[in-house]
């Protein structure tokens, strides 16, 4: 196993650089060439992990364009598909089930949960439990923004990424509040599940 002191969700380093990725993958296969194991090793890169925020260590602004989710996701959607357009149809959307042109009723349906006026959904798949489905929802939600925000402006670093989510879009927001509505929960898999929804 190689040890690759990168934040989670970036096992492989610095997005969209395959010399650097492609690096970290032959230390990864070199492993298997070792005479023992089992085998734990340690990439040390030549740059510094970045550190970035969550959502409850980042002050809000009110400068997001809209305040509704909705229509803020609306605003976003030509940036994501260029992205995914960009990059051969990869996107990391996709974990919820749900296509990214129904993302008004996932946003429904988590503003239902927050107000405890809908505890469950009929777009939910029925392979996921309610609390699974909202994490892979708000996964999903995350990379969409991610990854439309990466086309918008490429030359932000994953710090300032983290910073514009939580600090300056209505989805941020409303994540924020889901996380809180989650933690109070009577259901332990929705405690659970509330961990690092945030993040």
């Amino acid at each position: 196993m190689l040890s690759v002191p990168f934040n989670f969700g970036n096992t492989l380093g610095r997005p969209n650089d395959p010399e650097y990725q492609h690096e970290i993958l032959r230390a990864t296969f070199d492993l298997l060439d070792r005479e023992e194991g089992p085998v734990l090793d340690r990439f040390s890169p030549d740059i510094a992990p970045e550190l970035f925020s969550q959502g409850s260590g980042v002050a809000r602004q009110d400068s997001s364009v809209v305040s509704d989710p909705s229509q803020e996701i609306d605003l976003r959607r030509p940036f994501y598909e260029r992205w995914v357009q960009q990059n051969n149809g990869r996107t990391a959307v996709g974990l919820s089930t749900i296509s990214q042109t129904d993302f008004k009723w996932v946003i429904k349906f988590l503003e239902n949960f927050i107000g405890n006026n809908e505890l469950d959904t009929s777009i939910r798949p029925e392979q996921f439990s309610v609390a699974h489905f909202i994490r892979y929802c708000v996964d999903d939600l995350k990379a969409y923004y991610f990854e439309s925000k990466m086309y918008e402006d490429p030359d932000l670093s994953i710090t300032q990424l983290h910073e514009w989510l939580w600090a300056e879009t209505a989805v941020g927001s409303l994540i924020m509040r889901l996380a809180e509505r989650m933690r109070s929960d009577n259901n332990n898999e929705v405690k659970a599940v509330a961990f690092g929804i945030a993040r």
